[in-house]
C-alpha cells in the first residue's frame, strides 16, 4: 500500500509541477511589449538598425512580447497592419502614405506605439517626410497679389516659398491636410523668370516648371515673341479689364452657335496660326520619352465651357494633334472655368492621330521632325452632337517645355 500511496503521491506532485511550469511560460508570453530597434523590409543590405522612416515605407518593428499586438501608431496616427505578419519579436507593418503631418498631434511626433492585449510601449523614433515635392502650378505666368496653387507632395511645416530672384514668401501659406496642395500669394518685385523652391522643416523642394519665364521654349507669347497670322480673325488684346492679371498682350477667341459637327475652324475667329518655324523641342533631346516633354499654355475662360474641342496642331500638320476638352471629364459634361488665368499642361505624348484620339506619335522625331522645329496651330471645332452655345476664352504664352 505505501508503493501505491507513494506512486499516487508522486503523480500529483508531477501533474502540479507540469501545471506550474505551464502557467509559467504562459506568464512568460503575456508580458508588455517591448522595442529595441527598426529595421527595413529588405534583410540586406539594409538590415542595420534604422535612424529614420518616412511615411508609405515598410518596416520591421523588433522587440519582444509583439505578437499580440493589436494597434500600431507613427506620430500617433493608426496604422493598418495584417497580423499574419507578426512574431513575438517582429512586427512588419508600412508607415501610413497618408499621415496628415500639419494636424497630427506634436506632442506624439517621432514616436512608434504598440498596443498588444497585455500592454504598449512607446518608442522614440523619428518619423519624417521626405522633402517637398513640386509637379506642378495653378498659374505659372501669375503676376503679382495673384493667387496661386502649388500642387505636389509633403507640404508640411513649411517654412517659405522662394520665387527666382530669391524673392520669398513666409506668411500667409495654406497647404491642405494631405500635404498635396501649397496656398499662396505671389509676392511683388519678381523680374526673373526660372524654379520655385518649397522649404519645410525636412528639406527643399526645387520645381522642374519655370514660373516667370517668357522666354525658354517659348513659341508665341503676344508680345516679343513670334508673330501671330491673324487671317482667322482672333483679337489680339491687352485689355485688363475684359480678362485681369494679364501679361501684356493675349489673344482672344470668341463665338456662338457653333453647331454641331462643325469642324469649320478656319472662320470666324476660331483659330490661331503661328507660322513662324521656333525649336518645340532641342535637337539633343529627340531621343527623350514623348512623355516628357508638354506643350504649356495659359487661358482665362469668360464664361463656362461645356461643349467644343480645341485641337493643337503642328504646321497645319492634321497628323498628330492635342486634344483639348477640360469639361470633358469621363461622364456627363461639366461646365468649365478657369477662375482667372491658369496653366494648361498638354504632354506631347498626348498628340494622337485620330484628331487625338487613336495612336500617339511613336517617338518625338515622329512628331516633330528631325530639326524639333515647326509653327503650331490651335483650332476651334465642335466634333460634338449639341450646340456649342457660347464661347468666349483668352490665350497667351505657348511653349514647349519638359516635365519630367
Amino acid at each position: 500500500m505505501s508503493l501505491i500511496k507513494n506512486f499516487k503521491v508522486f503523480s500529483i506532485l508531477f501533474v502540479t509541477a507540469g501545471m506550474l511550469m505551464l502557467t509559467g511560460c504562459k506568464k512568460d508570453n503575456e508580458k508588455a511589449p517591448q522595442i529595441t530597434r527598426l529595421r527595413a523590409i529588405t534583410p540586406a543590405p539594409n538590415d542595420s538598425v534604422l535612424t529614420k522612416a518616412g511615411p508609405g515605407q515598410t518596416i520591421v518593428i523588433q522587440g519582444q512580447y509583439l505578437g499580440t499586438a493589436k494597434e500600431i501608431y507613427f506620430n500617433g496616427y493608426p496604422a493598418p497592419f495584417n497580423a499574419a505578419l507578426f512574431s513575438d519579436q517582429n512586427l512588419t507593418v508600412t508607415i501610413p502614405a497618408d499621415m496628415p503631418f500639419a494636424s497630427l498631434d506634436t506632442s506624439k511626433l517621432n514616436t512608434v506605439r504598440v498596443v498588444t492585449a497585455f500592454g504598449e510601449v512607446t518608442y522614440k523614433f523619428p518619423i519624417v517626410p521626405p522633402p517637398p515635392v513640386i509637379t506642378s502650378m495653378s498659374n505659372e505666368m501669375a503676376v503679382a497679389g495673384d493667387h496661386v496653387t502649388i500642387n505636389g507632395n509633403n507640404f508640411f511645416f513649411v517654412d517659405k516659398v522662394i520665387f527666382p530672384g530669391n524673392i520669398q514668401v513666409s506668411s500667409g501659406l495654406t497647404a491642405n491636410s494631405s500635404g498635396t496642395t501649397l496656398d499662396l500669394t505671389v509676392p511683388p518685385g519678381i523680374t526673373q523668370g526660372g524654379t520655385i523652391q518649397v522649404v519645410n522643416r525636412y528639406g527643399i523642394g526645387t520645381s522642374l516648371l519655370l514660373f516667370n519665364d517668357a522666354t525658354t521654349g517659348v513659341l508665341c507669347n503676344f508680345d516679343n515673341v513670334n508673330t501671330l497670322n491673324n487671317w482667322a480673325g482672333a483679337t489680339i488684346s491687352n485689355d485688363a479689364v475684359a480678362f485681369p492679371s494679364n501679361r501684356g498682350n493675349y489673344a482672344r477667341l470668341t463665338y456662338s452657335n457653333i453647331i454641331a459637327g462643325d469642324w469649320v475652324w478656319y472662320c470666324c475667329g476660331r483659330s490661331l496660326n503661328d507660322e513662324v518655324s521656333l525649336p518645340w523641342v532641342p535637337v539633343a533631346n529627340l531621343g527623350d520619352p514623348a512623355a516628357n516633354w508638354a506643350l504649356k499654355f495659359e487661358i482665362n475662360t469668360k464664361v463656362p465651357w461645356k461643349n467644343g474641342t480645341i485641337l493643337l496642331d503642328k504646321d497645319y500638320g492634321w497628323n498628330y494633334q492635342g486634344r483639348f476638352e477640360p469639361w470633358n471629364t469621363g461622364g456627363t459634361p461639366t461646365d468649365y472655368k478657369s477662375d482667372g488665368w491658369k496653366t494648361i499642361v498638354v504632354p506631347l505624348s498626348e498628340f494622337k492621330q485620330g484628331n487625338g484620339t487613336t495612336t500617339p506619335a511613336p517617338n518625338l522625331t515622329a512628331l516633330l521632325g528631325a530639326s524639333g522645329k515647326g509653327g503650331f496651330n490651335l483650332y476651334v471645332i465642335n466634333a460634338g452632337t449639341t450646340t456649342v452655345a457660347s464661347f468666349d476664352v483668352a490665350f497667351d504664352n505657348f511653349r514647349v517645355a519638359r516635365i519630367k
